[in-house]
């Protein structure tokens, strides 16, 4: 195997003493739930943490987590989000995938990583099958260097071919079909597309759907007991996003790379997989100091001697060896982790206990509490507009995000809304309805299919008034700015995604 080849007897020495050092009787598995500790009982200031809260505050943060010496030193949810709730894990979902794909190799259920691909999939008729693309093998989509053309930049540019393969209802299809830009192996791309051929292999390989293998071969063992995972036209789990798990969770998957793939004396992963992406050799080919390496589905930090798996609008789970730390972060802004980074190791200042400081000790509780609690936003009052445009239903041309029908009632004892989209795929229009804040303060209610949606809004001026929408178990930040004039409403619709629009829409009545 192309691991241990790479790594040889350095890596299965590696591999073994962190075995034993995994099945110390010292080291808690979290299989039943983590065990909490001070900060300073692990060697971690208190202080130092609720700074890091508060930068969290203001980094737009929906979770922070902390573990040292596998014990949680610092867990904080910022409102609307809550503690057991699931959250878009975005593109860790890679490294999940990745994960098993690991997992399936232990279990014998995937041989060569060096099998091409194309084999895989001999009942498809795939287009373009030059020498290139029978040249790309498993070890080609993990290390995402498959050469397919593929447009997906870790930018603020639109992902033009992820977006093209989720309106196609093949995806698995649309990927395997997609033309070469250069030879597998030479350059790295980001590419969710060879992710979902992944999770596709993985469900011919195990015979079993991939979040139920999941389930079976490392959620269980793992002690996940909730998972929610987005599906292909087909029933194929999403490869390279839509998987949903609480930071708790997400935790426990970081654990278990810090111990080498060993959790609670079983070897659910090769003894070489977590080192081959401790030593990744990949570069990402940002140009960037420091200089970041992928495998597998995680980023990694070789200056820092950080590894990460990493999801859009700062999904994270980090896991840092030197300090024995892992840190969880879920999110609705995309951010550098390198300064979470060196907060978190700064804030580990020794391998044994500190000093108990009972004043930095309540500094965190205080702070963890406080980023619990929803502050209000400025709210003004509203104008004699607010009387005019309550109650009135407003009709839309087709537009970009399917739009059909808005209906606010702004002066009811309960201010609610009523919006209906169009159905996905010829489905029929759906239909979201809910109250609304007009006090500062969200308003959050289960909507179905995407989760909690917490919505609030406020009067700009005497013509303008903007509505704010969380979807809070996915992160998702979505503006709509309403311009009155008389029988029309101008709406500018702007998201976190990186989408925009702007819409105009009519009275009925």
């Amino acid at each position: 195997m192309r691991l241990l080849a790479t790594l040889g007897l350095a890596g299965a020495l590696l591999a073994g003493a962190a075995a034993a050092a995994a099945d110390s009787a010292a080291t808690p598995w979290p299989t039943a739930g983590w065990e909490t500790s001070t900060p300073e009982a692990e060697g971690m200031s208190s202080s130092a943490l609720a700074d890091l809260v508060d930068f969290g505050a203001a980094s737009d943060m929906d979770s922070l987590l902390v573990v040292r010496h596998g014990r949680i030193v610092a867990e904080a949810y910022y409102a609307p989000f809550r503690h057991g709730q699931q959250h878009l894990v975005n593109s860790v979902t890679k490294a999940v995938v990745g994960t098993l794909v690991g997992v399936a190799v232990q279990e014998e259920r995937i041989g060569r990583l060096d099998q091409p691909v194309v084999d895989l999939f001999f009942e498809r008729e795939i287009a373009r099958l030059d020498a290139a693309k029978k040249a790309i093998t498993i070890e080609s989509l993990l290390d995402s260097n498959s050469g397919l053309d593929w447009n997906e930049p870790l930018s603020e540019a639109p992902p033009e071919t992820m977006l093209q393969m989720a309106r196609s209802r093949d995806w698995v299809g649309f990927v395997l079909d997609r033309p070469m830009a250069q030879p597998p192996g030479r350059a790295f791309n980001y590419d969710s597309g060879t992710w979902h051929l992944l999770s596709a292999i993985l469900t011919k390989k195990t015979g079993m759907d991939t979040l139920a293998y999941a389930r079976q071969a490392l959620f269980r063992p793992l002690g996940i007991a909730e998972a929610t995972w987005h599906q292909d036209p087909q029933g194929i789990r999403t490869g390279g996003f839509g998987l949903y798990l609480q930071p708790c969770d997400m935790a426990k998957i970081g654990y278990l790379y810090l111990h080498r793939g060993r959790w609670a004396g079983e070897q659910l992963l090769p003894p070489a997989w977590s080192e081959h992406v401790f030593h990744a050799s990949v570069d990402m080919g940002f140009g960037s100091t420091p200089a970041l390496r992928y495998a597998n589905g995680w980023w990694t930090v070789p200056e820092k001697r950080a590894y990460l798996a990493v999801g859009f609008l700062n999904q994270l789970i980090i896991v840092l060896p030197e300090v024995d730390v892992v840190a969880v972060v879920t999110g609705r802004r995309r951010s550098s982790f390198l300064p979470l980074i060196d907060r978190i190791v700064a804030a580990a200042r020794s391998s044994s206990p500190l000093p108990a400081d009972a004043s930095a000790g309540a500094r965190l509780a205080a702070r963890i509490r406080e980023a619990a609690v929803e502050r209000a936003t400025p709210v003004m009052a509203p104008p004699p507009l607010a009387q005019t445009v309550s109650g009135r239903t407003w009709k839309f041309e087709s537009n970009l995000i399917g739009l059909r029908s808005l209906r606010v009632e702004l002066t009811a004892v309960e201010p609610h809304y009523e919006i209906v989209f169009d159905g996905w795929a010829g489905a029929a229009p759906r239909r979201i309805a809910g109250l609304i804040g007009l006090d500062g303060r969200f308003r959050t209610q289960d909507v179905g299919v995407d989760g909690p949606l917490a919505v609030k809004g406020h009067w700009l001026n005497d013509h303008e008034f903007e509505v704010t929408a969380r979807t809070v178990g996915e992160g998702i930040v979505t503006t709509y700015l309403h311009s009155f004039h008389g029988n029309e409403v101008d709406i500018a619709f702007t998201s976190n995604r990186g989408f925009s629009a702007r819409l105009r829409g009519t009275a009925s009545d």
